[in-house]
């Protein structure tokens, strides 16, 4: 499908008279995961803006917004900042820009959806309609988290007319701290994932000559995966060959094990995940126990299982329960608990486990998880009802311009 001109978008959609923006730590085109399957969902409710952090390039003016109509309907929105900008001016470039944004649709009722609590550092001046925090992750607990962030989180949760947790143990640690929060787990498109189970999928190319038995993981590729568990596990097991899809970031891709069973694949698009899963026998989640993984909920667990492909964990508590109570995920501590589990799945996956599965994912699509989500967000904008307010005493008037 054609996608019209950004600036064409902006100016005459008119079908969805309400708008809701999202300020995002992860950028749209990076890992397709929980921000993008709720806010393509939105899409159908509302207009759906992404604003994503910063970019930055060589120019002479301090900054411009470069839009990215996405098929589902979500237009990506990028602050391009003056490469070189004190941070003073990337926020007053940041606000300058999105309040000339906000002045073109300023009939319409705006809801604020923050992922980030840092974007509060150009956006707190405005008044909402709603505003909704999905704490997704305990960010201030990830490698190279800013200073200032728990201290912005305890704001924004202030701020926030309803708050979401991206699972139950981020849920208990945050649930006394906002008056309106709601547990939303991992969910999982059950029909894209289950295309792996047809036994026509065809094996990617850069898949297709490893032997098996294959092990797979996929995912962002940081602090939260335990490299030298994967490391002792590949050595132990050399008749197994595993397979990891995904971006490396915020660790050094040198210090990765390497072997001749450990096939690193770099990322790929989530379109095509399933005929990577197609492939694998088992699937492993050898994440770290460590502050970074305290409070995850991976979404790749439901996921894997969608697939048909049985799954081995660490102990992450939101696989724990319900995953490894039920047994629909093994779980194991070390690289012999890994192999003694993995040699199971191998053998004894069978029917019984799979009609569990499919029980138990039936009860937690996407499409349920949005449609509970925006009947909170309506019942939050009801009690509030006013349309956006910007505080124009308080725009810079050196910030920049507006580019689309």
């Amino acid at each position: 499908m054609r996608m019209p001109p950004a600036d064409l978008l902006i100016r005459t959609e008119s079908r969805l008279t309400d708008l809701l923006i999202c300020f995002s730590h992860l950028r749209w085109n990076f890992v397709y995961q929980r921000p993008q399957h709720l806010l393509s969902r939105a899409a159908s409710n509302y207009l759906v803006w992404f604003f994503e952090e910063p970019m930055f390039e060589e120019m002479e003016e301090l900054g411009r917004l470069r839009l990215e109509p996405q098929q589902s309907g979500v237009v990506v929105i990028v602050p391009v900042l003056k490469a070189g900008s004190t941070p003073a001016e990337q926020i007053a470039t940041q606000r300058k820009l999105l309040n000339e944004l906000l002045a073109k649709r300023r009939e319409a009722r705006v809801i604020a959806w923050y992922y980030t609590p840092m974007a509060l550092k150009f956006t707190d001046h405005l008044t909402f309609a709603a505003c909704v925090y999905d704490c997704m992750d305990e960010l201030a607990a990830f490698d190279f988290a800013p200073t200032e962030l728990s201290a912005l989180e305890h704001e924004l949760m202030r701020r926030a007319d309803v708050m979401f947790t991206g699972g139950h143990t981020l849920y208990q640690a945050k649930k006394d701290l906002h008056r309106n929060c709601h547990v939303f787990p991992s969910a999982v498109d059950v029909a894209h994932f289950a295309r792996a189970r047809s036994p026509a999928m065809n094996d990617p190319p850069d898949q297709a000559e490893i032997p098996h038995p294959r092990v797979g993981f996929f995912g962002v590729i940081d602090e939260r995966m335990n490299t030298q568990l994967v490391g002792e596990l590949a050595a132990a097991r050399p008749d197994l060959q595993f397979v990891i899809i995904g971006p490396v970031v915020k660790i050094d891709p040198a210090t990765l094990p390497r072997a001749a069973n450990l096939h690193w694949l770099g990322a790929k698009d989530y379109s095509v995940l399933p005929e990577y899963l197609s492939g694998w026998d088992a699937a492993f989640m050898p994440f770290a126990i460590n502050q970074a993984t305290r409070f995850i909920s991976p979404t790749k667990t439901p996921e894997f299982l969608s697939a048909g492909v049985p799954v081995c964990s660490t102990p992450i508590r939101d696989v724990v329960t319900p995953y490894g109570r039920d047994r629909l995920v093994e779980i194991a501590n070390d690289a012999q608990g890994f192999s003694d589990r993995l040699d199971s799945l191998l053998v004894n996956a069978d029917e019984v486990w799979l009609e569990r599965v499919d029980r138990f994912l039936g009860q937690i699509s996407w499409d349920e998880t949005w449609a509970r989500m925006a009947a909170l967000i309506e019942l939050a904008a009801a009690d509030n009802g006013e349309p956006v307010e910007v505080e124009t005493h308080r725009i810079p008037q050196h910030a920049g311009r507006l580019h689309v």
